[in-house]
């Protein structure tokens, strides 16, 4: 199902920056410089590209990232996920392509299955369907989503979209959704559709990921003891409702800055601001940051998705190619 299997080298992937004060002098990446960095993702060798599902961020009082450059009533946007994936389906030829991940309550599952099927024939099977149930309460507001009861509406929504990905049919009444003998025709390049891709860090979303996910990611970490037990309770999630675990494939997110070789042996943890919040991140030259990485392999990743936070753009993309090289 995936491209992920136990016991291989571990892949990389990229999360690009999608919106405003990603670029230098905190300038608005435009469709031109996010064609540019996905087609450099794929020449440097990066396995899966990623974008963030959001639609805008506002200061809240309830969000600890957003602390910093958001004072009250500024508001930074971000492009259209699925759009842009869409769009780089078609600039890039290899790499596989997803949300990380898509909000479940900003679309009706029956249409997102519909739309990850399209995107799959789109990009020739290289879509990683990532889902999750939603934390900004502000974007919520702003467009008009209910932001109650996420996991369960989230719960609800897997019961329609996993049958319309993996056998093309689903009749489902639920308290939030329903699909009355709804079906997906044509079908897309795969026949049972795309690997999805659940994060999880409560019971609850553990549940729902050892039952319906091919991919758990334990999100963003700089700690890798963090990362094994996250694993840990995965795999236990897997046993309690008797799947193997060897079949979930085990996935891990950080976010990174390079500095230049003559900052050697001064590599380490900091803080710096991405797009108006507060990123705690490995800061190191690419030998550093290899051995870093080195650390999540370790502890079981198969798949590592890196943020990088410095240099931006295409340029600091390039000057992962080391890196990438090093676990390909």
């Amino acid at each position: 199902m995936t491209a992920f299997t136990r016991g291989s080298t571990m892949k990389l992937g990229l999360m690009l920056q999608v919106g405003e004060g990603a670029l230098e002098a905190g300038a608005t990446a435009r469709w031109p410089d996010l064609r540019e960095m996905a087609t450099v993702a794929e020449d440097v060798g990066f396995n899966t590209l990623f974008v963030p599902d959001h639609l805008l961020f506002r200061r809240s009082p309830e969000d600890n990232l957003l602390q910093v450059e958001m004072p009250e009533g500024r508001t930074r946007g971000a492009w259209e996920a699925w759009t842009l994936l869409s769009a780089m389906a078609e600039a890039t030829s290899r790499i596989q392509l997803g949300p990380f991940v898509a909000c479940n309550s900003f679309r009706n599952p029956a249409l997102l299955a519909k739309m990850a099927v399209t995107l799959d024939e789109v990009s020739d099977g290289r879509l990683v369907l990532g889902i999750g149930a939603g934390w900004h309460e502000p974007e919520y507001h702003a467009f008009g989503f209910p932001f109650d009861h996420r996991v369960g509406r989230l719960e609800e929504a897997l019961q329609i979209l996993v049958p319309l990905l993996r056998e093309g049919a689903v009749d489902f009444q639920g308290q939030y959704y329903r699909a009355r003998d709804c079906e997906i025709v044509p079908r897309g390049p795969r026949e049972n559709g795309p690997p999805i891709l659940i994060g999880a860090q409560r019971p609850r979303m553990m549940r729902l990921a050892a039952r319906y996910a091919d991919i758990f990611d334990t999100d963003f970490h700089l700690d890798t003891a963090d990362v094994v037990a996250r694993f840990e309770l995965a795999e236990q999630a897997c046993r309690d409702i008797g799947r193997d675990p060897g079949s979930l494939t085990r996935a891990a997110a950080t976010t990174v800055a390079v500095t230049p070789d003559s900052a050697s042996g001064q590599g380490g943890l900091t803080t710096r601001t991405l797009e108006g919040m507060v990123r705690e991140l490995y800061a190191g030259t690419v030998e550093e940051l290899i051995e870093f990485a080195s650390g999540f392999q370790r502890a079981g990743a198969e798949l590592l998705t890196l943020t990088l936070v410095d240099p931006p753009g295409a340029r600091g993309i390039e000057q992962l190619a080391a890196l990438v090289e090093h676990f390909d």
